[in-house]
């Protein structure tokens, strides 16, 4: 669990891994202390397999070293990808492989330092399952209000772990929305939320 609460401060040593982001081999900076800090974790593969590719404000909701995010901007380098953590370890690694790579339109922030005004065409992420049902409804009221009319999020989760269940919560908290599974994949279902038009 201290991938996703641990603020990251102290000294830490980073390591650099071999990565295929956005159909390309990369070398990425991660630590101990972030998510899949090893390699491109399964649920995120599938995630990014699944998902067209992102057209104008894109947010990647626990960016973890980066993996989405950067995707999504090599991808689509016309697109403003927005990628947020609480994790402070995670934001700082984010934001060397962006540098790393070359990736110029990429906002790097806690949740509270994105501008409330703020609106996106399109989420990705692959969500912290294990903080508990309360603390992830919470992150996804949150943010899924702020999608544009007819925008889409696409979440990924394990089935073990309770995507079933996210759907019908989803579709209960937000009637007016589709919810639909774009993608089953080794254990994942990719859930696509499309806010109402």
């Amino acid at each position: 669990m201290e991938h996703y609460f641990a603020p990251g401060d102290g000294e830490w040593k980073s390591r650099e891994i071999r990565v295929h982001l956005a159909g390309r081999k990369v070398i990425v900076e991660t630590a101990d202390g972030v998510f899949s800090m090893e390699h491109v974790d399964s649920g995120t593969r599938i995630l990014l397999e699944t998902v067209p590719d992102p057209i104008g404000r894109v947010l990647d909701i626990g960016c973890g070293w980066g993996a989405i995010a950067l995707s999504a901007a090599l991808r689509a380098p016309d697109a403003e990808v927005w990628a947020v953590d609480v994790n402070e370890r995670a934001l700082e690694l984010t934001r060397r492989n962006a540098v790393r790579l070359g990736v110029e339109r990429i906002h790097v922030s806690t949740p509270d330092e994105v501008p409330a005004e703020l609106r996106f065409e399109v989420m990705w992420s692959n969500p912290p399952i294990r903080v508990g049902k309360d603390e992830l409804h919470a992150i996804l009221e949150m943010w899924l209000p702020r999608l544009v009319p007819s925008g889409s999020a696409y979440l990924v989760v394990a089935k073990k772990l309770g995507a079933e269940s996210l759907m019908r919560w989803l579709a209960a908290t937000w009637p007016t929305a589709s919810v639909t599974k774009a993608e089953t994949s080794g254990g994942f279902w990719v859930i696509e939320f499309r806010a109402a038009s």
